[in-house]
């Protein structure tokens, strides 16, 4: 029996450079043949770590099955930032080659040393990685009182939160910036995002913010049923206290996917996606100029990794990855939408229909029978002037039904 192969190791690294390893870290890279890092990590390491030097290509994710193939059989160690479980290129290795192929030898984290430095408690913080993904994703995190630790993807990055503050109207947010952490060149600034005074500086950063709003910024709930004027809208929009029902029906849980199909403004994928940084949806609209109106609500909201496909279901539903829910908001009578939306649910996945017309509530009925689940109407009237008097005005009654997929045929 050949003996396994030598597991691959991962080696965190900090500021402090070669003195902050430990002794088991520095062993491994003295007798590795290959080390893979990024350029700024590789030039931490001295001149007698004999092994070659080779830079992560970009983009990285797609070429690492090539590139540790490329050194099969050798003795290869990978440099990472800080601990590489930790938004670190050890999540990726792990998916790829699975954990039992990997030695990590961690690092202390720049947000254990920014929770060390401000005093901050680290499970009460809240981590938002700006490295790789849109600067719109911070968004969703804002809400007064909340302390919040930024990755930077760069020198530039501090610029560009204190714009998007000022945008969301947290513009007296304190923000402070910790450079090099732990390191010799470890440096801190600090100031307001609406008055942010400082030009780029090192590149490696954290920023903390003291989220603060201004007094006529609106406040957005981090429950389901945002303000209807929180979004940008021609009329088509499921209002705010159906949105509400619509979403405890849907149940979102992290990690699942949603299909909103019909998307109008996209509030449904948008509070599904704020439902958990995990959540993930794809919203279907046929109209182009609504669904540019999704994205542009899904940035303005924190939730821009929302995916909007341009095109009438159920059509464009072929070959979109398989949902854990569904919610149907108009076209319930299009010919084989509900069959399509049914048959694409695993066991267990759900699905919400919310409908105005008798024609639809016929239909709904229909599945009702067949299927179980739900079936409610709901109504809700607003207070509104009557003369010189307040009386009830009643919006259009919706019917909903919901109902979980236990495995049952058509």
């Amino acid at each position: 029996m050949s003996p396994p192969p030598t597991p691959l190791t991962v080696i965190g690294i900090g500021a402090d450079g070669w003195d902050g390893l430990a002794p088991a870290g520095r062993e491994a890279l003295r007798t590795a043949e290959v080390v893979i890092g990024g350029p700024r990590q590789l030039d931490l390491l001295p001149p007698d770590c004999a092994a070659e030097r080779v830079p992560w290509p970009s983009p990285l994710r797609p070429a690492v099955p090539g590139l540790l193939a490329e050194h099969a059989g050798r003795r290869v160690c990978v440099l990472a930032s800080g601990d590489p479980m930790f938004f670190g290129i050890g999540r990726t290795l792990t998916e790829l080659l699975g954990p039992g192929a990997l030695r990590v030898l961690p690092h202390p984290s720049s947000v254990s040393y920014a929770c060390a430095r401000l005093g901050w408690a680290q499970e009460a913080t809240e981590v938002i990685s700006l490295v790789g993904r849109p600067l719109a994703t911070l968004s969703r995190a804002l809400y007064p009182g909340r302390r919040l630790l930024v990755l930077s993807a760069g020198a530039g990055t501090p610029a560009e939160v204190a714009g998007l503050l000022r945008d969301r109207g947290f513009g007296p947010t304190r923000m402070r910036v910790l450079e090099q952490l732990g390191g010799a060149r470890e440096h801190a600034v600090e100031g307001t995002a609406e008055a942010w005074p400082h030009p780029p500086g090192d590149p490696l950063n954290v920023i903390a913010l003291d989220c603060a709003p201004a007094a006529d910024t609106r406040h957005l709930s981090a429950v389901p049923g945002l303000p209807d004027a929180a979004y940008e809208h021609d009329g088509q929009l499921t209002k705010r206290h159906i949105r509400a029902a619509t979403l405890a029906a849907l149940a979102p849980a992290p990690g699942e996917l949603l299909w909103d199909v019909g998307g109008g403004s996209g509030s449904i994928g948008v509070e599904w996606m704020r439902a958990h940084p995990a959540c993930r949806a794809v919203s279907v609209e046929r109209d182009p100029v609504r669904a540019d109106r999704i994205t542009r609500n899904a940035t303005a909201l924190g939730v821009p990794a929302l995916r909007v496909v341009t095109g009438a279901a159920p059509a464009a539903l072929d070959g979109l990855p398989t949902p854990d829910a569904v919610f149907v908001g108009g076209g319930a009578t299009t010919p084989g939408l509900l069959e399509t939306c049914w048959d694409a649910l695993p066991p267990g996945g759900r699905l919400v229909v919310n409908t105005v017309t008798l024609e639809s509530e016929a239909l709904l009925t229909t599945w009702y029978t067949r299927h179980g689940g739900d079936l409610v109407r709901l109504a809700v009237s607003h207070a509104a002037p009557v003369g010189g008097f307040t009386g009830w005005r009643q919006a259009m009654p919706v019917t909903q039904w919901s109902t979980t997929k236990r495995g049952e045929t058509r």
